[in-house]
This record gives C-alpha cells, structure tokens and sequence, in this order.
C-alpha cells in the first residue's frame, strides 16, 4: 500500500510545479508580446529614418540675404569653401576647437572666446553655433557631447 504522507508530498509539488508552469506561460508571453512591440518599433524607426534621410536630402541649405544677394551665412564645409568664408565669430569658434588638447565642452570654447560660461543663457548660444558648424560639417561632436575638429 502506498504511503498517504508521501501521495500528499507528490501532490503538493505538482501543484507547486503547475504554478510554477503558469507563471513561467504568463512570462514567456510577455517577453514574446514585447518582443513584437520592439519589431514593429525597429521597422517604424527604419522607416522614419529613410523618410528623413530622403528629406534631408532634398531639402538644401536655406540662403540668406545680405546686402541684396543671396549668400548661405554659414556655408556647408566642401572643396573651395574656406574657413575665411565664416563669420568672425563661428571662425573664432573653429579656432578655439582646434587649438585644444583634445574633444571639448561648449563651456571651455566659451572660455577660450570669451563667453561668461557661468551664465547658461549665454552658453548656450555658443552651443547653438558649434551644432551649426557640425551640422555644416566643419566640426563633429562626439557621443558625449564634446566637439572637435573633423581632420
């Protein structure tokens, strides 16, 4: 005859185990649930990317007007177009980044420029013209945020 302590044990562990298997179920479609979600994430983001690149591509730099022509203030960095045609200012700029040890902050280019870098209003102009002048190509900034020159 069998042992009815042992039948109880037997039996109080399936059921532990069926719990334990529901629980697992229940995970594993989450995960798979999220899995999805990140797929149809990751081919939205594809698209938008082409749709942006193409956008970007067609869209050209936008010229401004001084003195009745038409000239692009800060002007895409490519063969011919020299440093000379920037603005004092963005040249300046350039300068600073290039004269430095290495990759730096907007606030030591403010330093060197003379920017009162303990005042964030006016930092962050001066960051608005080092994006400028990496989004024409004459500076790059690196995944910390610090910029340097591209050569």
């Amino acid at each position: 005859m069998l042992d009815p302590e042992l039948l109880e044990r037997i039996t109080a562990r399936r059921m532990e185990l069926d719990e334990l298997e529901e629980e697992l179920a229940k995970q594993l479609a989450e995960v798979r649930a999220e899995r999805d979600e990140l797929a149809t994430a990751e081919r939205v983001l594809e698209r938008m990317t082409g749709q942006l690149a193409e956008e970007r591509a067609s869209a050209g730099p936008t010229p401004g007007q001084v003195g009745g022509r038409t000239v692009m203030l800060i002007p895409h960095r490519e063969p011919g177009v020299e440093e000379d045609s920037l603005p004092w200012d963005y040249q300046r700029i350039i300068t600073a980044v290039r004269q430095a040890a290495g990759p730096v902050m907007a606030r030591e280019v403010g330093e060197v420029v003379g920017v009162d870098v303990s005042v964030k209003a006016k930092l962050e102009p001066l960051r608005s013209k080092l994006v400028r002048l990496v989004d024409r190509g004459w500076l790059r900034k690196l995944p910390d945020g610090r910029f340097t020159t591209r050569l």
